[in-house]
């Protein structure tokens, strides 16, 4: 698991953390945050996706 991973699921997890407090409190704002951080991670969670099919092929080509 690389870093942009570990980024991902600590965006995701802060994110539904916020998302569920806004929730529970009533704060829209809270919970739009939340949102946003949750798609933070997704978006960190796929570029680390790129970098593993990038080393992938890299790893390939020199066999």
């Amino acid at each position: 698991m690389d870093r942009e991973h570990v980024k991902g699921m600590a965006d995701k997890a802060k994110g539904a953390i916020k998302e569920g407090a806004g929730k529970l409190t009533g704060d829209k704002g809270l919970e739009a945050e939340g949102k946003m951080d949750k798609a933070k991670g997704s978006a960190h969670n796929a570029a680390g996706n790129v970098k593993d099919a990038v080393r992938d092929v890299a790893d390939a080509a020199k066999k």
